[in-house]
């Protein structure tokens, strides 16, 4: 199957559909509301991964509108630790955009499979995405979302960041309604929680506290057997120190991790590049240029990849599912 954009109205389009052409393989997902096949295009020399968006659903305002503002957002980014985008547009009323093609499982798959990474790479992976953030919070745009299913592995074994589906770009305006809780229990902040205010780049400085504690712990720092023990441990509780589960790292990281993880936006660091800077530094001290290699050693995945990739892609079009229901139960 082919994809070649055709050219639909200006008015319905809320971004320059692509002049590239796609060559659909095999299917890597399926969800509720489309699916993602491998690809390739004459006009790169990598195969690519095209998300579809169901023509059954096309009507729908609410999930067209997210799925072209992830499409906006994405256009906008350009840095080696977000996934890149190659163009959308529109075939026979199909939604469509082609994406950077990511085999080397997440980064929840290798917590899975081989437990806690060493201090050195985790903090070395929390350096390349709080450059990521950096770049995005840049260009106005908040993740709200940062998780390690999110989080992909590239041929060089570093770290990407994917899955823009709720992120919100702040110089638009929000289509998440006022009071909405948007994004994933175990790694949203406090004000995201309780929806009671702006959300700020603070927001995902939190959640890497998140991640960088579950790289370390191999497990987040709060867990619960329902959304409202977890909700409620962000809001009250403080993490147990790592220690507690056998994490041996410097003071410094650990410390780092506590600040990240204030209840007050206001008493996290002052932006992602501030956490980058410090993390290169001391990395940089103590290992000096084998710091940049800490990240290419890792063991690889057992489990077949294709599964992996499809377990991926439901997890992204089920947040789109979720909006759909979200968009039922508050009368679109």
């Amino acid at each position: 199957m082919s994809l070649t954009p055709s050219n639909p109205s200006p008015r319905r389009m809320k971004f320059i559909p692509t002049k590239s052409t796609f060559q659909l393989h095999e299917q890597m997902g399926i969800g509720t509301v489309g699916a993602v096949f491998r690809a390739t295009s004459p006009d790169f020399e990598e195969p690519v991964a095209v998300k579809l968006l169901h023509p059954n659903i096309a009507h729908d305002p609410n999930i067209v509108d997210r799925f072209q503002r992830e499409i906006v957002i994405m256009q906008k980014l350009n840095h080696p630790h977000i996934v890149r985008h190659y163009g959308g547009g529109i075939l026979d009323g199909q939604y469509f955009y082609a994406m950077q093609l990511l085999e080397h499982g997440s980064l929840k798959d290798r917590l899975t499979q081989h437990g806690p990474l060493p201090w050195p790479q985790a903090a070395a992976y929390a350096s390349q995405i709080a450059s990521a953030l950096q770049h995005a919070h840049n260009h106005g745009i908040i993740h709200r979302d940062l998780k390690p299913s999110n989080l992909f592995f590239d041929d060089s074994g570093d770290v990407v960041l994917g899955d823009f589906g709720i992120a919100r770009d702040t110089h638009e305006t929000d289509i998440t309604a006022d009071g909405i809780t948007v994004g994933t229990y175990a790694y949203m902040s406090p004000e995201q929680i309780t929806a009671d205010g702006e959300i700020t780049a603070q927001a995902d400085l939190y959640s890497l506290g998140c991640v960088l504690y579950e790289m370390l712990a191999g497990r987040p720092p709060y867990t619960g057997a329902n959304f409202a023990q977890i909700w409620d441990q962000h809001l009250h509780k403080q993490p147990k120190p790592l220690a507690e589960y056998g994490v041996d790292c410097p003071d410094w990281l650990e410390e780092l991790i506590m600040n990240l993880l204030a209840k007050d936006a206001q008493d996290r660091p002052f932006n992602a590049r501030s956490v980058q800077g410090l993390i290169r530094d001391r990395l940089e001290d103590k290992f000096g240029e084998e710091s940049r290699e800490l990240t290419h050693d890792l063991p690889p995945l057992e489990v077949d990849s294709s599964g992996n990739r499809t377990l991926r892609m439901l997890v992204v079009f089920g947040v789109l599912a979720a909006l759909i229901t979200w968009a039922v139960i508050s009368g679109g």
